[in-house]
């Protein structure tokens, strides 16, 4: 069987060897199927969590004692915070990448690098809540990875990275997406990121409701090991092998769009 393989192997390699003796490429049309593949179940899955109505959402929510309000038009987006620090009452806003911060009504004056951490820790909280709406960017690079199963059920997993133009300052984060073959839901993602010494997380849904139309749900956050393959998580989650470290519960969930 391995010599056959091997035949098959060196058959594929010369046929994609052009006459002038130039390095081999990937078949073009395999490389487009696999594309297609997973941006037709990236699309599935966007449609099944709410589809076009993330076009033009507009809802607030409260996430750890702050309220957050998010509001799309098309490609425009914006995206508030409140809540009362300790220095007053504070409202943060990210409109269209620009972030703002305000105390007690009066704007603060921020230094660039405050301004890109405070904008992209607003943006996060707001990406994980409408995941996957964002799986849809022209940022994001997806690759088809095969089907799994997670506690007998079956799952098609999707591993997404992203560009360095447009993917923000964790452009060098590596996502995995397992996504029900059956809800086209995403049941649990993961993630490793790199900032403050790294770390690996696997988060698992529940609490899956709809609101308005869009499927909001809640997550139980799980860490490993830093260096840990993401393919390998699932398994070390049924392993029971896996560190809980903290709950990300979205609450008073409310759609605006409604007079």
């Amino acid at each position: 069987m391995k010599y056959l393989m091997a035949i098959f192997l060196s058959g594929v390699f010369l046929s994609c060897v052009s006459e002038d003796g130039s390095e081999p490429t990937l078949n073009p049309e395999a490389q487009t199927q696999e594309v297609s593949q997973s941006d037709s179940l990236i699309n599935q899955t966007i449609e099944a969590h709410g589809g076009e109505l993330y076009d033009q959402a507009n809802y607030q929510f409260t996430f750890r004692e702050k309220k957050y309000v998010f509001k799309n038009d098309g490609a425009n987006y914006s995206y508030t915070s409140e809540y009362q620090s300790d220095e007053g009452w504070q409202k943060d806003i990210l409109e269209n990448g620009d972030f703002m911060r305000f105390i007690d009504g009066e704007k603060l004056s921020l230094s660039e690098e405050d301004a890109g951490k405070y904008g992209e820790s607003l943006n996060s909280v707001v990406y994980f809540a409408t995941l996957p709406h964002k799986l849809s960017d022209a940022s994001v690079n997806s690759n088809y990875i095969g089907v799994v199963e997670i506690d007998s059920v079956s799952y098609e997993s999707v591993k997404v990275t992203f560009s360095q133009e447009g993917g923000g300052e964790d452009f060098e984060d590596e996502y995995f997406y397992w996504i029900n073959q059956q809800t086209k839901l995403v049941d649990y993602f993961a993630y490793n990121y790199k900032v403050n010494g790294g770390g690996v997380r696997f988060r698992v849904a529940y609490n899956q409701r709809v609101v308005e139309g869009i499927t909001f749900q809640d997550y139980i956050n799980y860490s490993a090991e830093v260096g840990t393959p993401l393919k390998d998580l699932p398994n070390l989650f049924e392993l029971d092998s896996l560190q809980e470290v903290s709950r990300v519960e979205l609450v008073d969930i409310k759609s605006l769009n409604k007079p």
